[in-house]
């Protein structure tokens, strides 16, 4: 009885304390996650810098906005710990799309040279790129430690066809980078940020 009675006392403590808690306001906690989104873009944008590494920059972005929004700890040693596994094989994905961006570069030359069916090959290149470009974003935004580039691609392309929506929202993402990087170039390096965010949130409400 007494030993009840202790319990009870306790669990009366314990919730006085917490309605006693102070707690952020949403207004707070959202500023949070976008400061940590623009942080993060910044990280982003320097381990981008190798060229080819830009894929395992996004997953290791993405996964610590994960973490962010999850409440769990974690910081720039865990963005680095995350980024050296994912480029691993990341590197191959970087290389691959630096190939295809080639490849439609080439495309856009053809229809300038005026070439007979040049205009159809090069806006089929160019969605054909951008459709590559969403797929990895969904991609990275789902990578773990241990995790197969070449199993995520190849799931992150079914879910970009499957789910137009959250594409047509990464695009929306990749527009205002480069808008931004138009008119202020700096201002597009933490936006990356902001486009991980999107790439982790679409692929959050694809699994809800």
């Amino acid at each position: 009885m007494a030993t009840s009675q202790l319990r009870a006392r306790a669990e009366r403590k314990r919730r006085a304390k917490e309605r006693k808690a102070p707690r952020d306001s949403v207004f707070a906690e959202r500023f949070g996650v976008f400061a940590e989104c623009l942080l993060t873009g910044v990280w982003i944008a320097v381990a981008s810098l190798p060229l080819v590494t830009y894929p395992a920059a996004f997953a290791a972005g993405a996964r610590h906005l994960r973490r962010r929004t999850s409440h769990e700890a974690g910081g720039l040693r865990e963005f680095v710990a995350d980024f050296r596994a994912a480029v691993r094989g990341g590197w191959i994905a970087g290389v691959a799309g630096w190939a295809a961006a080639a490849a439609v570069w080439v495309d856009v030359q053809a229809v300038r040279a005026g070439i007979p069916g040049g205009p159809l090959v090069g806006a089929v290149g160019l969605f054909a790129l951008i459709g590559l470009v969403v797929a990895g974003l969904r991609a990275a935004a789902v990578w773990e430690p241990g995790a197969s580039w070449r199993a995520l691609l190849a799931e992150a392309g079914r879910r970009t066809v499957l789910d137009p929506a959250g594409s047509f929202l990464l695009v929306g993402g990749l527009a205002v980078v480069a808008v931004s990087a138009l008119f202020v170039a700096p201002l597009a390096v933490p936006v990356l940020g902001a486009v991980a965010a999107a790439a982790v949130a679409v692929e959050a409400r694809r699994r809800r």
